[in-house]
């Protein structure tokens, strides 16, 4: 049981750092790559490669706010937040499979931007995707790694609803735990 607990811990590291990771080379690439007045369209125009500096949250909010409320809000109380989610992560030996990866990549691409804010004090974002109807803001590496780690998180919620609904029992649900 040791043994399958340990390796576990392990894989599930070894998920989150390959997200913090991928995340922090993309960037570095971008920040030496590309310069601030230049876009690279690609795919034909669908994918843009553009260098922006974002020294607030999600879509620039709160990049207006004083610099020691910036501190507090966007690096001291997220970076509280990952730790705790690293201490249930780990802690949590029965979490579904899909909860547990869910939860690597939304504490990777979170500590990627908090160590962006840290460093450096703003996150770079680079990618913009248009879409037709569809546009994005301008976004990174860790942003998407978040996007899919809830998504995997939603899902999970919603098999879990589903199976508890249907009358299956405990050992059924759970039946997936890494």
């Amino acid at each position: 049981m040791r043994n399958s607990v340990f390796f576990r811990n392990i894989i599930l590291l070894i998920i989150l750092c390959s997200n913090l990771a991928c995340d922090q080379w993309s960037k570095s690439i971008a920040r030496s790559e590309l310069r601030y007045d230049e876009q690279i369209k690609l795919l034909n125009d669908r994918l843009t490669l553009v260098k922006v500096e974002n020294t607030g949250a999600f879509l620039s909010f709160g990049d207006s706010m004083p610099e020691w409320v910036r501190f507090v809000f966007l690096s001291l109380f997220p970076l509280m937040v990952l730790a705790a989610g690293m201490y249930y992560l780990f802690s949590n030996k029965h979490l579904p499979k899909t909860y547990a990866v869910g939860l690597c990549f939304v504490i990777g691409g979170g500590a990627g931007n908090i160590y962006d804010r840290l460093l450096h004090g703003s996150v770079t974002d680079f990618l913009h995707l248009d879409l037709g109807i569809f546009q994005t803001g301008v976004f990174n590496l860790a942003d998407v790694s978040i996007m899919l780690g809830m998504l995997m998180l939603l899902c999970q919620t919603f098999i879990k609803r589903t199976v508890v609904s249907s009358g299956q029992d405990t050992v059924e649900r759970h039946a997936d735990v890494l």
